[in-house]
């Protein structure tokens, strides 16, 4: 697999496109309240998947990223016990099929790595293989000072199990940013939905008090760019809270 492609499947077309179809109905039944509109906007709902896909593959990446993390620390204390490169992350795989399952990417990927081995393939070209594939910098930075201090022949295992807890202790302080700031994303989401809300609210304590704005050109003009200014607003907002980690 190669992570820096995502491919979106049956059952995520489905999900995010009935999520997608759902928030249409929403927008336009609050911004419009016409059905012809929606019939010519449904598209977008159907696609919704497609705009999302950098979202999912961020995601998918930065959950690789994490299982990476416990995988080299895990794979460190093996080092550090006196295992060799391999046996260290034999035992780095068993203990992440029993924190993520077998069927995760980091079991997957690290289960491949043994695989190739056990065919000859050096635990180097294996790994590189996995750093090339991952698009994670954290992998490649693993990769490249394992073939230094291979071709330095210097203390292996020590350079090694030294580099694992670095390389683990930055993605912890990247975690903890992200935790950090996780509320702040939720209040965002929360923001957003306001406005929708203050729409239902005022047309239940008061029927018909928005019907101008639905039976006329200037007012669908106005709500048209109302809903220009409220997708913007949603866009800045999101891309503010976006950290580069």
């Amino acid at each position: 697999m190669n992570y820096e492609q995502y491919q979106i499947g049956k059952k995520e077309w489905l999900y995010y496109g009935s999520q997608g179809v759902a928030a249409l109905g929403l927008i336009v039944y609050v911004f419009y309240r016409s059905l012809p509109v929606f019939i010519v906007l449904l598209p977008l709902g159907i696609a919704y998947p497609l705009f999302i896909k950098e979202d999912l593959k961020r995601k998918r990446m930065e959950t690789l990223r994490l299982q990476f993390k416990d995988a080299i620390l895990a794979a460190a204390e093996g080092l550090h016990a006196g295992y060799s490169v391999e046996n260290a992350f034999a035992a780095s795989l068993r203990e992440m099929e029993q924190l993520y399952g077998k069927d995760s990417m980091i079991a997957g990927e690290l289960r491949l790595i043994l695989h190739k081995i056990a065919y000859n393939q050096t635990f180097e070209e294996a790994f590189r293989d996995f750093a090339a594939r991952s698009g994670l910098e954290d992998v490649q930075s693993f990769a490249d000072v394992f073939t230094a201090a291979q071709k330095s022949g210097g203390e292996l295992m020590k350079i090694i199990a030294r580099t694992a807890e670095i390389i683990g202790e930055k993605i912890r302080i990247q975690e903890d940013i992200l935790t950090a700031t996780a509320s702040r994303r939720m209040e965002q989401k929360i923001m957003s939905g306001i406005p929708i809300l203050i729409v239902f609210y005022i047309e239940f304590t008061s029927p018909g008090f928005f019907d101008v704005l639905y039976e006329s050109v200037p007012g669908r003009l106005l709500m048209t760019v109302c809903l220009f200014v409220y997708f913007i607003s949603c866009i800045t907002a999101k891309r503010i809270l976006e950290i580069e980690t």
